[in-house]
């Protein structure tokens, strides 16, 4: 297996807290509570965590702002791929677009966000910083939120965001509350000690929700957080969550080709893999070890055809870090 193909061009992570259950742990699936939504999401597999990775012409210069601006931790170095701490279980990997599985100039069809306490206090410092800003910070007018959009240096969107006390956001505060979150290394960054990120939704965009959520409810056991006019929210891993956004109202439309691979770590990969086979599932890259890196992973695709990747990481020095963060003995 080369590189390109490896880390299924880069596995990874997204979570902490080996047994809680993937998409399904800590909300409620909404099919309990309104039945305009089936209950047919499965608790049976766990996910770790939670992990997206981004491609980049310049890696160097993405490196430099995710660690000195925004002051995450590099938890994992293979070289064309470098993996950072977000929050508790949400990790980013940075990709060189020559050897990963997209290339830079492929649509950016996703939006990072980084839930926090501190929304004023980020836009703040971000703006001092020169970071180019979408608009001000603001409550939003269709959803129980506060917050703000910046640009990386190629263009991702990074949506900073608070889910303000409403009734609409019952389930996804009432399971963050005792989630504690993730402040700089000390001395590493530019990023202020008070700034801290409590957890992370990955929004996704589709043309059809309908399709995308009884795909994430049936196959990953998706539990259903916060249901917006044009959006729904699932729970992931304890910080992490995957968002289902209607195209049409969102900040990106609909795209064939998306420079994002969306990934989730599991120590039980095998069982996803044979979970996804045994359903009829698109599989793009079968399930196997790599030959270059301590990884072991396979790659699927959803309905809109994001890449889904499912990682487990080797017990191996090159490892050691994001394994001890995930509890991996």
């Amino acid at each position: 297996m080369n590189v390109r193909s490896f880390f299924v061009a880069e596995f990874v992570v997204w979570g902490l807290c080996i047994g809680m259950f993937f998409f399904f742990a800590g909300c409620q699936n909404r099919g309990a509570q309104d039945n305009r939504m089936e209950n047919t999401g499965s608790n049976d597999l766990s996910i770790d965590a939670n992990l997206v990775f981004f491609y980049y012409r310049d890696l160097a210069a993405a490196q430099d702002f995710y660690e000195h601006i925004l002051g995450l931790e590099r938890v994992l170095d293979y070289g064309f791929a470098t993996i950072h701490r977000v929050s508790g279980t949400v990790y980013l990997g940075l990709v060189d677009e020559t050897q990963g599985m997209h290339r830079a100039s492929e649509p950016k069809s996703v939006t990072l966000s980084f839930v926090t306490n501190e929304i004023d206090e980020w836009y703040n410092y971000l703006k001092e910083q020169d970071v180019p800003l979408r608009g001000e910070v603001k409550n939003a007018e269709r959803h129980a939120t506060r917050g703000f959009v910046a640009y990386d240096p190629e263009g991702y969107y990074l949506e900073f965001e608070t889910f303000l006390d409403d009734p609409e956001n019952t389930l996804l505060l009432d399971r963050l509350k005792d989630k504690k979150s993730v402040f700089p290394p000390v001395g590493l960054s530019n990023r202020p000690q008070n700034l801290g990120i409590l957890a992370n939704v990955i929004w996704l965009y589709y043309r059809d929700i309908p399709a995308a959520e009884r795909f994430f409810r049936r196959h990953l056991g998706a539990g259903l957080c916060v249901k917006q006019a044009f959006a729904g929210v699932y729970s992931s891993s304890p910080t992490g969550f995957v968002g289902l956004v209607d195209e049409s109202q969102g900040l990106h439309r609909f795209t064939d080709t998306k420079a994002v691979n969306v990934a989730f770590i599991s120590e039980r990969v095998n069982d996803w893999y044979r979970r996804f086979v045994d359903a009829g599932l698109s599989i793009r890259e079968d399930l196997a070890d790599s030959a270059s890196y301590p990884v072991r992973a396979f790659v699927a695709l959803d309905p809109a055809g994001y890449f889904l990747e499912f990682n487990r990481f080797l017990d191996h020095p090159l490892n050691r870090k994001i394994r001890s963060y995930l509890g991996v003995k």
